[in-house]
């Protein structure tokens, strides 16, 4: 014996379309709440890191923080120099002389965060870039390219400051020039 399915009527496929919209219209509503609570959460959490950052650094305005870390630079730049120079003094011949031959020279960097710059520290008159670097003592930025200057009578360093950073970023260049 077969059976015949009978098609449904308008008004049932009218019920059911209706049923289901109304169905997946309390879903969404579901899911949008715990996904609105996890938004809320994620932009407390910002608030509190940016806070937490700023407490670290300690009320300094940027020029502050660049100045500080210029000095720190400069301070071990010159301790490395004066290091070097007494192991050089302690060789006999040409060599005691390198303390002469041998400087390091800086330059400060701040970049706004989702910013980028080439930073360029110049040699004096007459020396010639052997080495340079870089130094970001937040951690934000990113250096992409580290090289001498076209000429050589420089270092230069791209930095870029991820978009994310809590603010103005600053850093010290380096170069060591020789004679």
């Amino acid at each position: 014996m077969r059976t015949r399915m009978r098609r449904p009527s308008p008004a049932m496929v009218v019920a059911m379309v209706a049923l289901f919209s109304a169905l997946g219209g309390y879903a969404t509503a579901a899911t949008a709440v715990p996904l609105a609570k996890r938004a809320l959460l994620a932009d407390n959490a910002k608030k509190a890191l940016v806070a937490e950052n700023a407490k670290k650094l300690g009320g300094q305005s940027p020029a502050q923080l660049v100045q500080a870390a210029s000095a720190k630079a400069e301070n071990a730049a010159t301790a490395a120099v004066q290091e070097a120079a007494l192991a050089a003094a302690a060789l006999p011949g040409p060599a005691s002389t390198i303390a002469g031959l041998v400087t390091i020279k800086t330059v400060s960097w701040s970049i706004a965060p989702g910013e980028d710059a080439d930073v360029t520290v110049p040699c004096d008159v007459g020396q010639k870039a052997i080495s340079g670097g870089w130094e970001d003592p937040a951690g934000w930025g990113h250096s992409w390219d580290s090289r001498p200057a076209p000429d050589g009578a420089g270092w230069r360093t791209w930095i870029t400051v991820g978009s994310g950073a809590p603010g103005q970023q600053v850093g010290t260049v380096y170069a060591i020039c020789v004679k």
